[in-house]
């Protein structure tokens, strides 16, 4: 296999060598591995989508690791890019503030902070805020906007300078990330060293249980190596000095979690969620590789019909685009068998537009031009927000245009 990519033989979270295959997707690109024109002939390497299941601590996670330096160094994805995620940063800070009560001017950190846009919520609310993003240009323009970012990946070494030369941190953020990151047993190490002995760690993911609930598996791809759910991660953080004392249910990316840590022995008592959710997870069997299976069926049944239809509209003559150049719609083509019947996508993101998508180079055009194409129809590839994608575009759809959202069932609008 390419050294752009390794595989490890155990569990990232327990070290388990107890591993058991418990579902497989077609294999792609980097999902957000968008290329130039100028690329076009570039073929682009495809990797496993393998999801497995710890048997020690039923963790779920990817064995096939790409290398943070190639997804990382070119990276394209921005928070403000995400429709309603700046809205939900803003609540979210201020929850925190409420909850934890730190000190005006107290030092939050936020790993992976993007374009600083919590960051910018967090300090309107009187906090000093500093930012850690390894994209070097992302890091750059949030420093210039005025969200110091520093161009780096979380570390040992980083959180211990970041401690001599500012303060502890009474709060660190890190939001759709923590599953990014191979190492979880040095960022857990990281974050003991930044907090300050009343300090937090908050992280938002997105959840296994909902993921399998709601049927989000495009969500698995090369930047989520990790699912998490409480149970393993309960058992995790006491290695590491940690303790699991808050999940709150949070309905971004189609169902997550936000976690709270803090030292072990820390001020704050557990809260009854992290047991309720404990034992949610046991009834819906998150750790029985028999869920997965039925899963599987699931997605098998929903390719078959999503498949079926767009073939019709093929053999009619009809002409389909795709809306939403994500990186799950690289999981979602390739696995349900797309790339032949879509001419374009459109996209709503300016980075995006003009590019080709990865490996199967479908062009990129903005959403404006869906009334100077007109398409006959259009999957919608960010399905989880079709409903406002089709208030956006009601003019397409009276004009006589169709929106096919295919999960987690096929329907057309």
């Amino acid at each position: 296999m390419s050294d752009v990519v390794y595989r490890r033989a155990d569990c990232r979270l327990c070290h388990s060598a107890e591993l058991e295959l418990a579902l497989s997707l077609t294999p792609t690109p980097p999902a957000d591995a968008y290329v130039p024109p100028s690329r076009a002939d570039e073929p682009q390497e495809v990797f496993p989508i393998d999801m497995y299941l710890c048997r020690e601590c039923g963790f779920a996670q990817l064995l096939d690791v790409v290398r943070p330096e190639a997804i990382y160094g070119d990276y394209l994805y921005e928070t403000s890019s995400s429709l309603g995620l700046v809205e939900h940063f803003d609540g979210y800070a201020q929850e925190v503030v409420d909850r934890i009560r730190p000190a005006s001017g107290s030092l939050v950190v936020d790993v992976g902070s993007n374009d600083g846009s919590l960051l910018r919520s967090f300090r309107a609310r009187g906090m000093s805020v500093l930012g850690i993003d390894p994209a070097a240009e992302i890091a750059r323009r949030a420093t210039e906007s005025g969200v110091e970012t520093l161009p780096n990946f979380l570390s040992v070494e980083l959180a211990q300078r970041i401690r001599a030369e500012r303060r502890p941190a009474s709060i660190v953020t890190a939001n759709n990330v923590i599953a990014n990151i191979d190492d979880l047993d040095e960022v857990a190490r990281a974050i003991r060293e930044l907090l300050a002995p009343d300090g937090v760690f908050v992280f938002e993911s997105f959840y296994l249980g909902d993921l399998v609930r709601n049927m989000v598996f495009d969500f698995f791809y090369h930047e989520h190596l990790s699912a998490f759910a409480v149970t393993p991660l309960e058992r995790f953080f006491p290695r590491h000095g940690l303790e699991l004392i808050e999940a709150l249910r949070v309905p971004t990316k189609g169902g997550s979690l936000r976690y709270t840590v803090q030292l072990e022995g820390g001020p704050r008592s557990p809260s009854d969620a992290v047991q309720e959710l404990k034992e949610e997870e046991k009834q819906q069997g998150l750790a029985d590789p028999a869920l997965y299976r039925e899963f599987a069926a699931k997605i098998d049944r929903a390719k078959a019909h999503v498949g079926e239809f767009v073939r019709r509209l093929r053999s009619q003559g009809a002409t389909i685009a795709g809306y939403g150049a994500s990186a799950t719609t690289t999981t979602l083509v390739y696995h349900f068998g797309l790339g032949a019947f879509v001419d374009y996508i459109f996209d709503d993101y300016p980075a995006k537009q003009g590019l080709l998508s990865p490996g199967l180079h479908i062009p990129i055009v903005p959403s404006k031009e869906l009334y100077e194409r007109r398409p006959d129809a259009v999957i919608v590839f960010a399905w989880r927000y079709h409903e406002p994608i089709a208030r956006k575009h009601s003019r397409f759809l009276a004009e006589g245009g169709r929106f096919i959202v295919p999960m987690p069932e096929l329907h057309v609008l």
